[in-house]
């Protein structure tokens, strides 16, 4: 059963890509499905100065790329929205967002709660945070929710000084950081898949693992991102957060915690435990490229995309060994892997177990794969067993029914942060830890001067990404 849910929405950027191509969409398919009706209202600002009116429209606009024929319902829902100009930095305009928010808080009884939703530039987060608090915007009745999407600062220095700034003015129960893969469906299974299974979390440590592999694999370009990849690069963009986050949800301890504070002290304890990295092993461990055109040249290379340097080396793919100490998972290599312009979009965990799975009458070398973008007909798929024989024993496939209709990332984090769930957010102490891993890795290439383009639009990436695994006896899962 659904249970309303009522707040006023402020969207610093509201009139943002962010906001039309996710956030408007995901409220429009809460509105229908009821969790929010009657009691909210979303304040849209931005610098341009806009009506409510022209406001509107752009919402209903953007809501029809994505739904057919439902137009008196936009204009319904479009009725909640609201329009106030707004520079960051000015004092005045924080004190009539309260003002406007009191207001449509009385108009439609949202009970006194606030979400502060940061769809703008990372830089000006933590001003905005200061002005919330400064100019009292909170409410003393509801709650205060900041949600912050990434990326959270571009190394450990930087992140730092951006969670003190917004530590002064929100506590860390209140601020809710963004990862949106953790609220794809599949992520979120991944914990009660374990639970839900004894025998394949029994199977899940380095007695029965030979590797396990994540891909984030996109087979587009930088688009019109060129100028975010400039300062990026995918080693930010993808594994600091997405990657160390699928691996939190697959390798942590305990996946039948419920509280969130339990399941957050099982990632931090996890990402406390990640090895070292001294410049040597970074050389060994990882591999980073940048794509060229694609052999027949339809394609461009990374450097002739827009707002991106000539003579850039900024890395568009790279790949790496991921090794932890701790008792559930020493010597077992995660190998990962993200990049553009490969052969297809793929989202995927791969888990190699090795011939000791025999001791839990599973088939020596069984592949488990869990396809996090759901491409197949099921999001699971074991390679190396009869399925019908013996693998209902090992792990459940989900019901093809659990996919159907299965919310969006942003709807389902939306649907987390109106009902104080922090589960599937990201904390600062989970945040050091991955920053401190990736700083080690970022110090070394920039050190370095990489022999770029070194992979053809279209292909798995360079040859070094092969050479990572085979030096171990490994080898890709998903190679096309």
């Amino acid at each position: 059963m659904v249970t309303e849910k009522s707040a006023i929405f402020i969207i610093f950027g509201g009139s943002g890509d962010l906001a039309h191509r996710k956030l408007y969409p995901s409220l429009f398919r809460l509105y229908k499905s009821g969790f929010l009706k009657d009691h909210f209202a979303v304040i849209g600002t931005a610098r341009r100065p806009w009506s409510d009116d022209y406001f509107r429209e752009t919402v209903i606009t953007s809501l029809k790329d994505y739904f057919d024929d439902e137009e008196e319902v936009m204009k319904e829902f479009s009725k909640h929205f609201f329009y106030q100009s707004h520079d960051v930095n000015d004092s005045e305009h924080y004190i009539a967002l309260k003002n406007l928010a009191a207001k449509l808080d009385d108009q439609f009884k949202a009970g006194h709660n606030r979400v502060y939703y940061m769809a703008i530039a990372p830089r000006f987060f933590g001003t905005v945070a200061e002005h919330i608090n400064s100019e009292g915007l909170k409410t003393a009745d509801g709650y205060n929710r900041l949600v912050i999407e990434k990326p959270f600062g571009r190394d450990l220095d930087s992140a730092c000084e951006l969670n003190g700034n917004i530590s002064k003015a929100f506590p860390e129960d209140d601020i809710y950081r963004i990862d949106h893969y953790l609220g794809k469906k599949m992520v979120q299974d991944i914990p009660v898949i374990r639970a839900q299974n004894d025998k394949f979390e029994e199977a899940l440590n380095n007695k029965y693992v030979s590797n396990i592999q994540v891909t984030l694999a996109e087979s587009i370009g930088v688009e019109d991102r060129g100028g975010y990849y400039e300062t990026a690069g995918v080693l930010r963009d993808m594994v600091q957060n997405h990657i160390m986050q699928i691996i939190g949800a697959i390798a942590s301890i305990d996946p039948k915690a419920k509280d969130a504070k339990v399941i957050h002290k099982n990632k931090c304890d996890l990402f406390g435990s990640l090895k070292d990295l001294t410049p040597e092993q970074v050389d060994t461990n990882f591999v980073r490229g940048q794509y060229d055109t694609d052999n027949l040249d339809d394609e461009k290379a990374y450097r002739q995309e827009d707002n991106v340097a000539e003579d850039s080396n900024i890395e568009t793919f790279t790949a790496g060994k991921i090794e932890f100490e701790n008792d559930r998972w020493s010597g077992v290599p995660f190998y990962i892997r993200s990049g553009k312009r490969m052969p297809d979009k793929s989202s995927r965990i791969d888990i190699v177990f090795n011939d000791n799975v025999t001791d839990l009458g599973i088939k020596a070398n069984t592949v488990v794969t869990l396809l996090i973008e759901r491409t197949n007909d099921h999001s699971i798929l074991i390679n190396g067993i009869d399925y019908k024989e013996s693998a209902q024993d090992f792990i459940k496939f989900p019901e093809e029914k659990d996919f159907v209709g299965a919310r969006e990332a942003y709807e389902s984090l939306i649907i987390d942060i109106l009902s104080g769930n922090r589960v599937n957010f990201t904390l600062w102490d989970e945040l050091r830890s991955t920053w401190t891993y990736i700083d080690a890795i970022r110090e070394r290439w920039d050190s370095q001067t990489p022999d770029f383009p070194n992979y053809v639009s279209g292909t798995m990436g360079p040859d070094a990404a092969e050479m990572l695994l085979e030096r171990n006896g490994d080898s890709w899962v998903w190679d096309d």
